[in-house]
């Protein structure tokens, strides 16, 4: 079951809009053909059969172009594409010459059910203004599609000698089917633009995340090794000076140099390790930042009386870390829930719940979680992950009270 399903929730939420849209956009096709291909067979068939098969054939293809239009245009929305001018021009041409054929037809007697005539039109003629509105860039242009099509329809039937309250009732039907299937298809478009804008900008905000992060640590390290390493190499070159006059003071040189040399090593662990040790109560405000930013509702519970032993924060800290990391990276969560809860007795607990279940990645398990228990397992914590009630995703992590002890926790 999981496999069968496992195609729809291992998408992102712009890639889940997307393809419902391609979904919707491509039932029209068949909309079009079972609504209004079939009815000049229906009302024609007995009576002309050639008029009626040529008239559902051309519906057909006009149903399957405006297919291949919505497809190419929202590729084009979304940037995968260039804009399909070629194909709108061909697809405006095409719903252009169905009415005026379907309008000749009426107006020569060919087709003599009166009501088939006016319903193909408003048909096909709205169908492919929504396509045509897709392919087009601006809304300035996407609202002369209707009154186009409609002012034109009116000026075909008043040259086919028809009448004039005829050719009002032409106009007026075009006019409101066009405009409707006008805004839906514009709505459709302007929606996955902006999905996936939103779902670049947090990919961009994740990698300028890491980006500072390195540029923080290199900064770092830069300041504590840029004047160790620069004094060690003006006295190893003084050493070289004075060993080649053999001066004794090149041993005092290179004994200072083993110095700077052993106290730029403690310096380098002291930095790595403040990099590797997470704080606490930095973390829970740097996920409730990071999730704010994401559009997510964060939540950030304390329910404390003792403070933490810095072991138990670090530790907790690396949860919170790699919990609001999976929240952003594989699940499409809209609200999360942070809980700390370090009662005077009993253990710590560190909840963390969000609606959006995680996406199975596509490759080989991640080790994130593995390694979270092994940090909490130095500790005789445990750590639980999964789906509870409401399909919501849950992280548990639990402390024994023999590892925490102090006075009050301070967020």
């Amino acid at each position: 079951m999981s496999k069968l399903t496992g195609w729809w929730k291992n998408r992102s939420s712009a890639e889940k809009i997307e393809l419902y849209c391609r979904w919707s956009c491509h039932l029209f096709i068949l909309l079009e053909i079972f609504s209004f291909g079939l009815l000049p067979v229906a009302a024609e068939g007995a009576e002309r059969p050639v008029p009626a098969l040529a008239l559902f054939l051309l519906v057909v293809a006009h149903s399957v172009l405006c297919g291949v239009a919505y497809s190419r245009a929202m590729d084009w929305a979304v940037g995968r594409r260039e804009r399909p001018v070629r194909l709108s021009v061909t697809l405006a041409a095409t719903t252009a010459a169905f009415v005026v054929t379907v309008l000749a037809l009426r107006a020569y007697g060919v087709l003599s059910e009166p009501a088939v005539a006016p319903q193909l039109i408003v048909g096909v003629a709205g169908f492919g203004s929504g396509a045509l509105v897709m392919c087009l860039s601006s809304v300035r242009q996407m609202r002369y599609v209707g009154p186009a099509f409609a002012g034109g329809t009116g000026l075909v039937v008043l040259a086919l000698g028809l009448s004039v309250g005829e050719a009002v009732g032409y106009v007026i039907g075009v006019l409101i089917s066009a405009l409707f299937f006008s805004l839906a298809c514009g709505f459709t478009t302007w929606l996955l633009k902006v999905v996936w804008e939103l779902d670049r900008s947090r990919e961009a905000q994740s990698r300028l995340a890491v980006a500072e992060e390195r540029l923080r640590f290199g900064r770092d390290l830069h300041d504590v090794m840029g004047r160790n390493l620069a004094v060690i190499a003006l006295k190893s070159e003084l050493a070289v000076q004075l060993a080649r006059r053999e001066r004794p003071e090149a041993v005092d040189q290179m004994i200072e140099v083993q110095r700077i040399a052993r106290e730029s090593q403690r310096e380098v662990r002291d930095v790595v390790r403040g990099y590797r040790e997470a704080d606490l109560a930095v973390e829970l405000e740097g996920a409730r930042g990071v999730l704010s930013a994401a559009g997510m509702d964060c939540q950030v519970d304390f329910e404390a009386g003792r403070a933490l032993p810095s072991e138990v924060q670090s530790a907790l800290g690396w949860v919170v870390r790699e919990a609001t990391t999976n929240v952003l990276r594989h699940g499409d969560a809209q609200s999360c829930l942070i809980r700390l809860t370090a009662p005077e007795a009993g253990a710590v607990t560190l909840v963390v719940e969000n609606d959006g279940a995680p996406q199975a990645p596509a490759g080989p398990p991640g080790s994130g979680l593995a390694g979270l228990r092994e940090r909490l397992a130095v500790l005789d914590g445990t750590l639980q992950a999964g789906l509870v009630a409401g399909g919501r995703f849950r992280l548990c992590a639990e402390i024994p009270s023999a590892h925490v002890q102090g006075l009050e926790v301070r967020a």
